[in-house]
């Protein structure tokens, strides 16, 4: 396992609100827990076959929790109903890591309140290192979005609410 790929998963518990994370493959083990003081321990453990029984390395990283200022939040309007008919959903197609930007410094691609075309960008979801862009695939404004900036989405996960012309 990389270190990259190790950094990731750091970025990803530390995103999440989990305590404690395990991850075990092909005889490598990494062992994340959060503590009180923003930091993490983990641990990785790497066994290797062969005809002698060897010690697994142990390797002891501490890396500190980055806290990003948080955005502001999305100022919600009277809740509409999933069941209105004049109501789509855009949803994820799929699991992946939600952006409404393509860089952190750049605007939204789109708020609430937007008007969008069937052909508009409205958001990114990465996934695999792979930054796919999101259409509407429906003419209208955008009333409400679901999810944060930075978020873990599922496929099929509703990410926008649009009404429809």
């Amino acid at each position: 396992m990389k270190i990259q790929e190790i950094r990731e998963i750091i970025k990803l518990v530390d995103q999440s609100s989990l305590d404690e994370f395990l991850y075990e493959s092909e005889g490598t083990k990494i062992k994340l827990k959060k503590n009180e003081k923003g930091s993490f321990n983990s641990s990785s453990e790497t066994f290797e076959s062969s005809s002698v029984a060897e010690q697994p390395k142990q390797v002891e990283v501490q890396a500190p929790i980055v806290q990003e200022t948080p955005k502001e939040p999305v100022v919600e309007k009277a809740a509409p109903t999933a069941e209105d008919s004049s109501l789509h959903k855009i949803v994820s197609p799929m699991v992946g890591t939600f952006y409404q930007s393509s860089s952190p410094e750049a605007a939204a691609y789109v708020e609430v309140g937007s008007k969008v075309s069937a052909d508009s960008i409205v958001c990114i979801v990465e996934a695999m290192k792979l930054f796919n862009e999101i259409e509407a695939e429906v003419d209208g404004e955008i009333i409400e979005i679901l999810v944060k900036d930075g978020q873990l989405v599922e496929y099929g996960q509703p990410l926008f609410l649009v009404k429809g012309n």
